[in-house]
This record gives C-alpha cells, structure tokens and sequence, in this order.
C-alpha cells in the first residue's frame, strides 16, 4: 500500500509538472529582479488558493478563519482546500490550484517532504508559494510563515524541569510522521531534556491526533506506570493523553504546544499542567499579508516568525487564540 502510494504522488507530480509548465506567471520570476517583475495587483484584484492540512484540528480551524476573514474584509477571492491529512489528496489540490492559474497559493503542509512536488509545480507555473506553520524540505517558496517550534520544544522541556523536576520521567507523543513541525518540536524537546537531564521513557507518534494520543498513551502507560510527565507536540494530543491519564486514574503532569481554547480550560482545571501557545490566526493573517505584499511590490522575508509563549494556571486568563 505504502509503494502503491508513492506510485500515485510520483504519477501525479509528473502530471502537474508537464502540464503546468506552460501556465502564465503571476508572480515569482525567474529574473535576479524579481520586484521589477511583478505584475502589481491590489488584494481586491488577487485570486488565492489555500491548502489546509486538516480542518479537524481546532488550531488549523483558526487559521482557515483568520485567512477567510482577512480576504473578505480586503476583496480577495480565495478558495480554501482540506487535504485531510493526506499528502496525495494535497498535491491534488494545489495542482488544481494552479490549473487555475491562482496568483499565489498558501500551503500548510501535510508532509514537508512530499508536498516538494506541488510546490515544483507551482514554481513551474510562475505562481508564489507561501507555507503556514510548517515549512518545505525543497521547491522555492516566497515565504514560510511560523512559531520557532524547535524553540517551542526547549520551552516545553523548560517547563517539565520548572514543574516536575529535573528527574522527571517522561513520555512524549508526536506528531504526523515527516511534517517539520513534528520534526523541530522532537528536536527541540530531546535536546534540551538531554541537556537538562530529563529521562525520556519512551517516544510514540499519535499523528497529532486526540483519538490516536488516548490510545496511545493507554499503551504507554501499561509499560511505564512510573511516568511523571507527559510532553504532547501539540494540545489535541495532550487532551487525548489527559483523558487516558484521568482512566487510569493517576496523577501525571502534562504539557503541549498550541495554545487552543479547550486546553486553556483544561490548565484551569488543572488536568493539562501547561502549553506552549502559538497564534494559528495571526500565522495565517501574516501569510495573507505577505501575499499583498509581494504584489504592491515590496520585499518579503523568506521566514516570517510568529511569536509563541508559555501558558500556565497564573497566565491563562491573560492569551487567548
């Protein structure tokens, strides 16, 4: 199954590649003079398409709002795809995307590796890319809008050795296999644990799911009943893991990364110890943003930084998503 897959993303991708190669620019030329290029357009003249990786995550939901929100108050005709998690269902969407000859095209990326193609394929059409919250391993984009999640990882681990200890035992829930995000938030995690001194018991993925994290920290815990922390790469897990602890009946202390709503309620009842809080709206603002930007002309960063911070029981009245 998994090389039938790759057969259908690599048929795909040649596909769009061949195809779209001929589609009109819109926006990123091939010219070191990329600004004397640019065909300006004001945002009520733009037509954008945004990928979502998923809209069953309260975090992404935010994100999809902000931007609908912000392209309606400006004029700006957008078209907003749910890939479902799925890389294959995502290349699909952004080489329709650029079958429609879109001005630029916002992708949070599915899989950082796999989505390398579609963005290829854009690139082939002239169209800018700009990815939200998780970056690209290839392709050129125009920018990547996101938190420092390897910075989030180190406030995560922080927070464990401030309200644990420095001894802690800890299981730690990951998430989608090959997003970046998962990948820097692990990497920021584990390095500052090691450094630290924090003893990781076991890590699993649980897709960055809630249904997955319940039953997989469910598993865990019947073969590491001494854990103390719990370190989720983000709060649907975390939810997902306080359910299978309040089962069980104990007492674990339990930390995410995102900052969404529920889990601001769940720090209040105390069954979630902290998170490390990102602003899913204010990345997809930003994109949006950057976006407009490009087409009045002016620079844009190749990495635009959203800020992140650490929600705990003597803070959590004061962020909200």
């Amino acid at each position: 199954m998994k090389n039938l897959k790759k057969i259908v993303l690599t048929a795909i991708t040649a596909v769009a590649v061949i195809t779209l190669a001929a589609c009109g620019g819109t926006g990123i030329s091939n010219s070191s003079e990329k600004d004397s290029s640019i065909a300006q357009k004001k945002p009520s003249e733009l037509k954008i398409g945004v990928s979502i990786s998923t809209t069953n995550n309260p975090y992404f939901v935010s994100m999809d709002n902000a931007i609908t929100s912000m392209a309606k108050n400006d004029g700006t005709k957008i078209t907003v795809s749910d890939a479902q998690n799925d890389s294959a269902t995502q290349l699909n969407d952004v080489q329709n995307f650029v079958s429609q000859n879109v001005d630029a095209i916002l992708i949070n990326p599915v899989d950082s590796d796999a989505i390398v193609s579609a963005i290829k394929a854009a690139n082939n059409a002239n169209i800018p890319v700009i990815c939200m919250d998780r970056g690209a391993n290839g392709g050129t984009v125009l920018a990547t809008v996101a938190s420092d999640n390897v910075k989030a990882g180190k406030m995560a681990a922080a927070a464990v050795e401030k309200y644990v200890g420095k001894d802690a035992k800890i299981l730690e829930l990951s998430g989608t296999p090959g997003a970046s995000s998962t990948i820097d938030r692990g990497n920021g995690f584990n390095d500052e644990a090691k450094s630290i001194g924090l003893s990781i018991l076991s890590s699993q993925s649980a897709n960055f799911d809630r249904t997955t994290a319940l039953n997989t920290t469910q598993n865990m815990l019947q073969s590491h009943k001494d854990v103390q922390a719990i370190f989720a790469q983000n709060d649907e897990m975390a939810l997902g893991a306080a359910k299978a602890i309040q089962s069980a009946g104990m007492k674990v202390a339990i930390f995410g990364i995102d900052g969404e709503d529920e889990t601001h309620t769940a720090i209040k009842d105390g069954t979630i110890m902290a998170t490390v809080a990102q602003q899913p709206a204010k990345i997809g603002q930003m994109a949006l943003q950057a976006v407009f930007d490009h087409f009045d002309g002016k620079k844009v960063s190749k990495t635009i930084d959203s800020p992140i911070y650490l929600v705990t029981k003597d803070n959590v009245n004061d962020h909200k998503w």
